[in-house]
């Protein structure tokens, strides 16, 4: 992987996209290298993923419009199913992803910062969909999932205008959960993923599909999409520990996976 960088850290690993010259800018082989570090994570000991971007300067600043200005319609739409097939495998992958967002995210890093779970911020970060003053629209998901995340009135808007947004305003609308100085990024992301990594593999995850999928449906299918998932962690060793050291008054827990 020439522009991502996978680093295991036991209970959580961490991916960054290292492609500095360009901003981490996404080009064919970023999108490559990012899902060939997808390949690389072990469900059955990774409990939460950071995404982040290398430097100071960038999460990720963009599609690399080299590469896209001389696309022709079909060839646009096969580079926006690029992007939105490897963002959707982030999206549903069984483990939460958390976006570490270091500076410009924008169009496609913005895309990729919501296709994960949780978004955090260093003080210096920019959002935005500037697609539209390219004559172009979102590719990879932002039309979706922005209008998902915040306000669908405030999404309109910082797309028809292509609007960049500071770390301050994507706090106040909800795209971001919290910010930070840049030097404390990372530190509280991993903070966040062993406080996940903490807590029941499988009943974490049961709760990511459950939210995922329970937002596309009605109510009452909804909650019958819990109570199944609820169910089945009746099944697992995890949940008899859980309990079985909460009646006990346990602090240490041993989850398994199980």
């Amino acid at each position: 992987m020439s522009f991502v960088d996978y680093e295991n850290k036991g209970a959580y690993s961490i991916i960054t996209i290292n492609n500095p010259s360009q901003l981490n800018a996404l080009n064919s082989q970023v999108l490559d290298d990012l899902n060939a570090a997808l390949d690389q994570i072990d469900v059955e000991t990774v409990r939460a993923v950071i995404v982040t971007g290398s430097g100071a300067k960038a999460f990720v600043a963009g599609a690399d419009i080299t590469e896209m200005k001389d696309l022709n319609a079909e060839q646009g739409e096969a580079f926006g199913k690029k992007g939105n097939d490897i963002f959707r495998r982030i999206e549903t992958f069984p483990i939460p992803f958390i976006a570490a967002v270091n500076g410009f995210a924008l169009g496609g890093g913005c895309e990729l910062s919501m296709a994960c779970d949780i978004r955090i911020c260093s003080e210096n970060a920019v959002f935005g969909q500037p697609e539209v003053g390219l004559g172009i629209t979102p590719g990879f998901g932002g039309t979706q999932r922005l209008a998902r995340l915040v306000p669908v009135g405030y999404a309109k808007q910082m797309i028809y205008t292509a609007r960049n947004i500071k770390a301050p305003e994507a706090l106040r609308i909800g795209l971001v959960n919290s910010v930070y100085p840049s030097e404390e990024l990372v530190p509280a992301a991993e903070k966040i993923a062993m406080q996940i990594a903490a807590n029941a593999p499988i009943a974490v995850r049961q709760c990511k599909k459950a939210i995922n999928e329970g937002l596309e449906l009605d109510m009452d299918k909804a909650i019958a999409l819990e109570e199944k998932l609820f169910g089945e962690c009746f099944a697992t060793a995890d949940q008899k520990e859980g309990m079985t050291a909460f009646v006990e008054k346990r602090k240490e827990k041993n989850f398994i996976n199980k």
